[in-house]
Protein backbone atom coordinates (compact mmCIF):
# COMPACT_ATOMS: atom_id res chain seq x y z
CA UNK A 1 0.00 0.00 0.00
CA UNK A 2 2.86 2.31 0.87
CA UNK A 3 4.53 1.59 -2.49
CA UNK A 4 1.30 2.38 -4.32
CA UNK A 5 0.98 5.67 -2.45
CA UNK A 6 4.56 6.60 -3.36
CA UNK A 7 3.89 5.83 -7.02
CA UNK A 8 0.72 7.93 -7.01
CA UNK A 9 2.59 10.78 -5.31
CA UNK A 10 5.39 10.55 -7.92
CA UNK A 11 2.90 10.65 -10.76
CA UNK A 12 1.23 13.69 -9.23
CA UNK A 13 4.62 15.47 -8.96
CA UNK A 14 5.42 14.69 -12.61
CA UNK A 15 1.96 15.90 -13.65
CA UNK A 16 2.48 19.17 -11.77
CA UNK A 17 5.93 19.68 -13.37
CA UNK A 18 4.53 18.99 -16.84
CA UNK A 19 1.63 21.36 -16.18
CA UNK A 20 3.99 24.13 -15.00
CA UNK A 21 6.26 23.54 -18.01
CA UNK A 22 3.29 23.87 -20.37
CA UNK A 23 2.20 27.02 -18.57
CA UNK A 24 5.72 28.50 -18.89
CA UNK A 25 5.93 27.50 -22.55
CA UNK A 26 2.52 28.99 -23.21
CA UNK A 27 3.56 32.19 -21.45
CA UNK A 28 6.83 32.32 -23.41
CA UNK A 29 5.01 31.72 -26.67
CA UNK A 30 2.48 34.36 -25.71
CA UNK A 31 5.27 36.81 -24.91
CA UNK A 32 7.02 36.09 -28.20
CA UNK A 33 3.80 36.61 -30.11
CA UNK A 34 3.16 39.83 -28.21
CA UNK A 35 6.73 40.99 -28.88
CA UNK A 36 6.38 40.16 -32.57
CA UNK A 37 3.08 42.04 -32.77
CA UNK A 38 4.64 45.00 -30.96
CA UNK A 39 7.58 45.05 -33.41
CA UNK A 40 5.26 44.86 -36.42
CA UNK A 41 3.12 47.59 -34.89
CA UNK A 42 6.16 49.87 -34.51
CA UNK A 43 7.20 49.20 -38.10
CA UNK A 44 3.71 50.10 -39.32
CA UNK A 45 3.70 53.22 -37.09
CA UNK A 46 7.07 54.25 -38.56
CA UNK A 47 5.71 53.79 -42.08
CA UNK A 48 2.59 55.80 -41.22
CA UNK A 49 4.75 58.52 -39.67
CA UNK A 50 6.82 58.76 -42.86
CA UNK A 51 3.64 58.90 -44.93
CA UNK A 52 2.20 61.62 -42.67
CA UNK A 53 5.43 63.61 -42.90
CA UNK A 54 5.33 63.35 -46.71
CA UNK A 55 1.66 64.37 -46.73
CA UNK A 56 2.43 67.45 -44.64
CA UNK A 57 5.16 68.59 -47.00
CA UNK A 58 4.18 71.20 -49.53
CA UNK A 59 4.32 70.18 -53.18
CA UNK A 60 7.16 72.65 -53.68
CA UNK A 61 9.25 71.05 -50.91
CA UNK A 62 8.61 67.56 -52.29
CA UNK A 63 9.74 68.76 -55.72
CA UNK A 64 12.82 70.36 -54.18
CA UNK A 65 13.74 67.14 -52.34
CA UNK A 66 13.37 65.07 -55.52
CA UNK A 67 15.51 67.55 -57.44
CA UNK A 68 18.15 67.57 -54.69
CA UNK A 69 18.40 63.78 -55.10
CA UNK A 70 18.68 64.17 -58.88
CA UNK A 71 21.34 66.85 -58.48
CA UNK A 72 23.28 64.73 -55.98
CA UNK A 73 23.09 61.70 -58.28
CA UNK A 74 24.22 63.74 -61.29
CA UNK A 75 27.04 65.32 -59.28
CA UNK A 76 28.20 61.87 -58.11
CA UNK A 77 28.24 60.64 -61.70
CA UNK A 78 30.23 63.71 -62.75
CA UNK A 79 32.69 63.10 -59.88
CA UNK A 80 33.10 59.49 -61.05
CA UNK A 81 33.60 60.65 -64.63
CA UNK A 82 36.20 63.18 -63.50
CA UNK A 83 38.07 60.38 -61.72
CA UNK A 84 37.74 58.16 -64.80
CA UNK A 85 38.97 60.94 -67.10
CA UNK A 86 41.92 61.68 -64.82
CA UNK A 87 42.86 57.99 -64.66
CA UNK A 88 42.53 57.62 -68.42
CA UNK A 89 44.69 60.69 -69.03
CA UNK A 90 47.39 59.18 -66.83
CA UNK A 91 47.11 55.83 -68.60
CA UNK A 92 47.28 57.48 -72.03
CA UNK A 93 50.34 59.51 -71.03
CA UNK A 94 52.05 56.37 -69.73
CA UNK A 95 51.07 54.39 -72.85
CA UNK A 96 52.35 57.19 -75.09
CA UNK A 97 55.68 57.28 -73.26
CA UNK A 98 56.03 53.49 -73.60
CA UNK A 99 55.13 53.71 -77.28
CA UNK A 100 57.73 56.44 -77.86
CA UNK A 101 60.36 54.31 -76.12
CA UNK A 102 59.47 51.26 -78.20
CA UNK A 103 59.60 53.37 -81.35
CA UNK A 104 63.09 54.64 -80.45
CA UNK A 105 64.33 51.10 -79.79
CA UNK A 106 62.80 49.97 -83.06
CA UNK A 107 64.42 52.83 -84.98
CA UNK A 108 67.84 52.04 -83.43
CA UNK A 109 67.63 48.35 -84.33
CA UNK A 110 66.40 49.11 -87.82
CA UNK A 111 69.32 51.55 -88.37
CA UNK A 112 71.78 48.91 -87.10
CA UNK A 113 70.37 46.28 -89.44
CA UNK A 114 70.50 48.73 -92.33
CA UNK A 115 74.22 49.38 -91.65
CA UNK A 116 74.93 45.67 -91.63
CA UNK A 117 73.09 45.14 -94.89
CA UNK A 118 75.00 48.02 -96.51
CA UNK A 119 78.29 46.58 -95.26
CA UNK A 120 77.38 43.17 -96.62
CA UNK A 121 76.45 44.69 -99.97
CA UNK A 122 79.71 46.64 -100.19
CA UNK A 123 81.68 43.45 -99.40
CA UNK A 124 80.37 42.00 -102.64
CA UNK A 125 80.22 38.21 -103.14
CA UNK A 126 82.39 37.35 -100.15
CA UNK A 127 81.36 33.87 -99.01
CA UNK A 128 82.09 31.54 -96.13
CA UNK A 129 84.75 29.81 -98.26
CA UNK A 130 86.54 33.11 -99.01
CA UNK A 131 86.80 33.89 -95.32
CA UNK A 132 87.78 30.35 -94.36
CA UNK A 133 90.42 29.92 -97.11
CA UNK A 134 91.99 33.21 -96.08
CA UNK A 135 92.59 31.83 -92.60
CA UNK A 136 96.34 31.50 -91.81
CA UNK A 137 96.02 28.64 -89.28
CA UNK A 138 93.62 26.13 -87.88
CA UNK A 139 92.99 28.38 -84.88
CA UNK A 140 92.33 31.31 -87.21
CA UNK A 141 89.99 29.11 -89.27
CA UNK A 142 87.94 28.08 -86.24
CA UNK A 143 87.83 31.66 -85.01
CA UNK A 144 86.67 33.02 -88.39
CA UNK A 145 84.03 30.31 -88.75
CA UNK A 146 82.67 31.00 -85.26
CA UNK A 147 82.64 34.74 -85.92
CA UNK A 148 80.71 34.31 -89.20
CA UNK A 149 78.18 32.03 -87.49
CA UNK A 150 77.68 34.51 -84.67
CA UNK A 151 77.22 37.45 -87.05
CA UNK A 152 74.71 35.53 -89.13
CA UNK A 153 72.78 34.38 -86.03
CA UNK A 154 72.87 37.89 -84.60
CA UNK A 155 71.49 39.36 -87.82
CA UNK A 156 68.68 36.83 -87.89
CA UNK A 157 67.79 37.50 -84.25
CA UNK A 158 67.88 41.23 -84.90
CA UNK A 159 65.50 40.85 -87.83
CA UNK A 160 63.12 38.77 -85.65
CA UNK A 161 63.24 41.38 -82.88
CA UNK A 162 62.51 44.18 -85.33
CA UNK A 163 59.55 42.28 -86.73
CA UNK A 164 58.11 41.56 -83.25
CA UNK A 165 58.64 45.12 -82.07
CA UNK A 166 56.92 46.42 -85.18
CA UNK A 167 53.90 44.24 -84.37
CA UNK A 168 53.92 45.38 -80.73
CA UNK A 169 54.09 49.01 -81.78
CA UNK A 170 51.09 48.58 -84.08
CA UNK A 171 49.09 46.94 -81.26
CA UNK A 172 50.12 49.68 -78.84
CA UNK A 173 49.01 52.33 -81.34
CA UNK A 174 45.61 50.66 -81.72
CA UNK A 175 45.18 50.38 -77.94
CA UNK A 176 46.16 54.02 -77.54
CA UNK A 177 43.65 55.12 -80.16
CA UNK A 178 40.92 53.08 -78.43
CA UNK A 179 41.80 54.71 -75.08
CA UNK A 180 41.67 58.16 -76.65
CA UNK A 181 38.23 57.37 -78.09
CA UNK A 182 37.02 56.18 -74.67
CA UNK A 183 38.37 59.39 -73.16
CA UNK A 184 36.46 61.47 -75.71
CA UNK A 185 33.29 59.47 -74.92
CA UNK A 186 33.78 60.07 -71.18
CA UNK A 187 34.21 63.81 -71.78
CA UNK A 188 31.04 63.88 -73.90
CA UNK A 189 29.12 61.98 -71.21
CA UNK A 190 30.41 64.39 -68.58
CA UNK A 191 29.18 67.34 -70.64
CA UNK A 192 25.73 65.75 -70.95
CA UNK A 193 25.60 65.15 -67.19
CA UNK A 194 26.71 68.73 -66.57
CA UNK A 195 23.82 69.96 -68.71
CA UNK A 196 21.38 67.73 -66.80
CA UNK A 197 22.81 69.01 -63.54
CA UNK A 198 22.37 72.64 -64.52
CA UNK A 199 18.78 72.03 -65.69
CA UNK A 200 17.94 70.34 -62.38
CA UNK A 201 19.50 73.24 -60.45
CA UNK A 202 17.44 75.76 -62.45
CA UNK A 203 14.26 73.78 -61.71
CA UNK A 204 15.16 73.56 -58.04
CA UNK A 205 15.69 77.32 -57.79
CA UNK A 206 12.18 77.84 -59.17
CA UNK A 207 10.63 75.69 -56.46
CA UNK A 208 12.89 77.02 -53.67
CA UNK A 209 11.41 80.47 -54.24
CA UNK A 210 8.02 79.00 -53.16
CA UNK A 211 9.28 77.59 -49.83
CA UNK A 212 8.70 79.10 -46.42
CA UNK A 213 11.59 79.64 -44.00
CA UNK A 214 11.13 76.31 -42.20
CA UNK A 215 11.05 74.43 -45.50
CA UNK A 216 14.17 76.27 -46.66
CA UNK A 217 15.96 75.04 -43.51
CA UNK A 218 14.88 71.49 -44.34
CA UNK A 219 16.15 71.96 -47.90
CA UNK A 220 19.50 73.28 -46.66
CA UNK A 221 19.93 70.35 -44.26
CA UNK A 222 19.17 67.84 -47.02
CA UNK A 223 21.59 69.51 -49.44
CA UNK A 224 24.28 69.52 -46.75
CA UNK A 225 23.65 65.82 -46.09
CA UNK A 226 24.00 64.94 -49.78
CA UNK A 227 27.16 67.03 -50.04
CA UNK A 228 28.67 65.27 -47.01
CA UNK A 229 27.72 61.86 -48.40
CA UNK A 230 29.51 62.62 -51.69
CA UNK A 231 32.61 63.75 -49.81
CA UNK A 232 32.56 60.58 -47.67
CA UNK A 233 32.10 58.41 -50.75
CA UNK A 234 35.04 60.07 -52.50
CA UNK A 235 37.20 59.54 -49.40
CA UNK A 236 36.25 55.84 -49.08
CA UNK A 237 36.69 55.21 -52.81
CA UNK A 238 40.21 56.63 -52.56
CA UNK A 239 40.99 54.35 -49.61
CA UNK A 240 39.63 51.38 -51.60
CA UNK A 241 41.72 52.33 -54.67
CA UNK A 242 44.93 52.60 -52.64
CA UNK A 243 44.28 49.30 -50.88
CA UNK A 244 43.53 47.63 -54.21
CA UNK A 245 46.76 49.00 -55.68
CA UNK A 246 48.77 47.74 -52.70
CA UNK A 247 47.18 44.28 -52.86
CA UNK A 248 47.15 43.97 -56.64
CA UNK A 249 43.35 44.25 -56.67
CA UNK A 250 42.88 40.89 -54.95
CA UNK A 251 40.58 42.23 -52.23
CA UNK A 252 38.24 44.27 -54.43
CA UNK A 253 34.95 43.10 -55.89
CA UNK A 254 32.38 45.17 -57.79
CA UNK A 255 29.75 42.46 -57.25
CA UNK A 256 30.46 40.14 -54.33
CA UNK A 257 29.75 36.54 -55.30
CA UNK A 258 28.17 35.56 -52.00
CA UNK A 259 27.48 38.46 -49.63
CA UNK A 260 25.53 36.23 -47.22
CA UNK A 261 28.79 34.40 -46.50
CA UNK A 262 30.50 37.63 -45.44
CA UNK A 263 30.59 36.54 -41.79
CA UNK A 264 28.82 39.64 -40.40
CA UNK A 265 26.86 39.78 -37.15
CA UNK A 266 24.07 42.26 -36.45
CA UNK A 267 25.27 45.70 -35.30
CA UNK A 268 22.63 46.03 -32.55
CA UNK A 269 21.68 42.92 -30.57
CA UNK A 270 17.95 42.25 -30.28
CA UNK A 271 16.79 44.80 -32.87
CA UNK A 272 15.65 44.40 -36.46
CA UNK A 273 15.69 46.50 -39.60
CA UNK A 274 12.76 48.92 -39.63
CA UNK A 275 13.70 50.92 -42.72
CA UNK A 276 15.31 48.98 -45.54
CA UNK A 277 17.69 49.71 -48.42
CA UNK A 278 16.33 52.64 -50.44
CA UNK A 279 13.35 52.76 -48.10
CA UNK A 280 13.07 56.36 -49.22
CA UNK A 281 14.92 58.53 -51.73
CA UNK A 282 18.61 58.84 -50.91
CA UNK A 283 18.57 56.19 -48.17
CA UNK A 284 21.85 54.37 -48.79
CA UNK A 285 21.66 51.90 -45.92
CA UNK A 286 19.27 50.26 -43.44
CA UNK A 287 17.98 51.48 -40.07
CA UNK A 288 17.76 49.49 -36.83
CA UNK A 289 15.23 50.90 -34.37
CA UNK A 290 12.66 49.94 -31.74
CA UNK A 291 11.57 50.53 -28.17
CA UNK A 292 14.45 51.11 -25.77
CA UNK A 293 17.17 51.23 -28.43
CA UNK A 294 18.51 54.57 -27.20
CA UNK A 295 21.99 54.07 -25.76
CA UNK A 296 22.26 50.42 -26.80
CA UNK A 297 25.77 49.25 -27.80
CA UNK A 298 26.67 49.46 -31.49
CA UNK A 299 28.91 46.52 -32.41
CA UNK A 300 31.47 46.04 -35.18
CA UNK A 301 29.83 43.49 -37.48
CA UNK A 302 33.23 42.09 -38.47
CA UNK A 303 36.88 42.57 -37.52
CA UNK A 304 38.74 45.35 -39.32
CA UNK A 305 40.45 48.71 -39.07
CA UNK A 306 38.72 51.98 -38.24
CA UNK A 307 39.20 54.46 -41.10
CA UNK A 308 36.80 57.14 -39.84
CA UNK A 309 35.54 58.05 -36.38
CA UNK A 310 34.23 61.58 -36.19
CA UNK A 311 31.26 63.87 -35.62
CA UNK A 312 29.84 65.97 -38.44
CA UNK A 313 28.80 69.39 -37.12
CA UNK A 314 27.91 72.86 -38.34
CA UNK A 315 30.17 75.76 -37.28
CA UNK A 316 27.66 76.56 -34.50
CA UNK A 317 28.24 73.11 -32.98
CA UNK A 318 24.94 71.53 -34.01
CA UNK A 319 25.11 68.06 -35.51
CA UNK A 320 24.51 67.53 -39.24
CA UNK A 321 24.26 64.69 -41.76
CA UNK A 322 25.51 61.40 -40.23
CA UNK A 323 26.22 63.08 -36.90
CA UNK A 324 28.48 60.83 -34.82
CA UNK A 325 29.63 58.15 -37.26
CA UNK A 326 32.26 55.44 -37.76
CA UNK A 327 33.58 53.57 -40.80
CA UNK A 328 35.42 50.23 -40.53
CA UNK A 329 37.49 48.72 -43.34
CA UNK A 330 37.27 44.90 -43.31
CA UNK A 331 40.09 44.49 -45.87
CA UNK A 332 38.03 42.18 -48.07
CA UNK A 333 36.74 44.85 -50.44
CA UNK A 334 34.00 45.90 -48.00
CA UNK A 335 33.59 48.64 -45.42
CA UNK A 336 30.75 49.26 -42.97
CA UNK A 337 29.39 52.62 -41.81
CA UNK A 338 27.56 53.27 -38.52
CA UNK A 339 25.78 56.62 -38.13
CA UNK A 340 23.74 58.88 -35.77
CA UNK A 341 25.53 57.65 -32.63
CA UNK A 342 24.90 59.20 -29.23
CA UNK A 343 26.89 62.38 -28.49
CA UNK A 344 30.44 61.58 -27.43
CA UNK A 345 29.81 57.82 -27.41
CA UNK A 346 32.44 56.81 -29.98
CA UNK A 347 34.93 54.41 -28.38
CA UNK A 348 37.37 53.88 -31.30
CA UNK A 349 39.79 56.03 -33.29
CA UNK A 350 41.06 56.02 -36.91
CA UNK A 351 43.77 53.40 -37.43
CA UNK A 352 42.58 51.27 -34.52
CA UNK A 353 42.00 47.54 -35.06
CA UNK A 354 38.64 46.25 -33.85
CA UNK A 355 37.35 42.72 -33.32
CA UNK A 356 33.98 41.35 -34.33
CA UNK A 357 31.35 42.16 -31.70
CA UNK A 358 33.41 44.94 -30.08
CA UNK A 359 31.37 47.96 -29.00
CA UNK A 360 32.32 51.00 -31.06
CA UNK A 361 29.68 53.53 -29.92
CA UNK A 362 26.08 53.79 -28.64
CA UNK A 363 22.81 54.28 -30.50
CA UNK A 364 21.69 57.90 -30.66
CA UNK A 365 19.90 60.36 -32.92
CA UNK A 366 22.58 62.90 -33.89
CA UNK A 367 22.66 64.59 -37.28
CA UNK A 368 19.93 64.28 -39.89
CA UNK A 369 17.78 61.98 -37.76
CA UNK A 370 14.18 62.08 -36.56
CA UNK A 371 14.47 59.48 -33.78
CA UNK A 372 16.76 57.06 -31.98
CA UNK A 373 18.12 54.48 -34.42
CA UNK A 374 21.29 53.11 -35.98
CA UNK A 375 21.87 53.84 -39.64
CA UNK A 376 24.04 51.03 -41.05
CA UNK A 377 25.71 50.84 -44.47
CA UNK A 378 27.85 48.35 -46.39
CA UNK A 379 30.30 49.84 -48.86
CA UNK A 380 31.97 47.92 -51.72
CA UNK A 381 34.91 49.78 -53.29
CA UNK A 382 33.73 52.77 -51.28
CA UNK A 383 30.20 52.80 -52.74
CA UNK A 384 27.01 51.87 -50.86
CA UNK A 385 25.30 48.56 -51.66
CA UNK A 386 22.27 46.82 -50.18
CA UNK A 387 23.39 45.69 -46.68
CA UNK A 388 20.59 43.14 -46.20
CA UNK A 389 22.30 40.15 -47.93
CA UNK A 390 25.35 40.64 -45.71
CA UNK A 391 23.45 40.38 -42.42
CA UNK A 392 22.35 37.17 -40.67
Amino acid sequence: MKKIAIKILGMMVIAVVILQFNIVMAATKSELNASSKETNKKIEEAKEELENIDAEKSEALQQVEELIMQISSAQSEIDELNTKISDMNSQIEEAQAQLNKKQEEYDDKEALLEKRLVAAYEAGETSYLDVLFSSKSLTDLISNYYMLSEITQSDMELMDKIKKEQEEIEKAKQTLETSKQELDNAKTEKQQKATELQNAKNQKDTYVAQLNEQEKNTQAELEQFEQDKRAIQAELEEIARKEAANSGGSNVSNTPNNPSASGYIRPVVGYSITTGWMGYAGHTGVDFSGAGISGKPVLAVKAGTVVTSTALKYPNGNYKSYGEYIVINHHDGTMTLYAHGAPGSRLVSPGQSVSQGQQIMSVGTTGNSTGYHLHFEVRVNGRPVNPTPYLP
